[in-house]
């Protein structure tokens, strides 16, 4: 028997963890561009999103790899909301002292 409503519960949570993820990626890339520390922020950061991740996964999983499979499908989902919405093309707009490319 499947457990459909965890299923769907636990791709939710992967999605919500793996916007975690990608997006605090996102967000210290562009702090260590600025950092006089740059490794200090991203080792840091692989830290705290890497825990944060692998514990949210285990705590979704609830001892099923169905449910850990279904949160590891909406983290890789994620991965392609977050890279679509900072995408050059989304990131460019923001950014008023960059030439235009002809």
């Amino acid at each position: 028997m499947t457990d459909t409503p965890g299923l769907v519960l636990s791709g939710v949570a992967g999605l919500g963890l793996g916007a975690m993820f990608f997006g605090g990626l996102w967000w210290t890339l562009r702090k260590s561009l600025a950092s006089t520390k740059p490794a200090l922020w991203l080792l840091g950061s692989l830290l705290v999103r890497m825990s944060l991740l692998l514990v949210g996964l285990y705590l979704v999983s609830g001892g099923h790899w169905e449910r850990l499979l279904a949160g590891l499908v909406g983290v890789i989902g994620a991965r392609f909301v977050v890279l679509r919405l900072t995408s050059p093309s989304v990131v460019a707009k923001e950014v008023d002292h960059a030439p235009e490319s002809r």
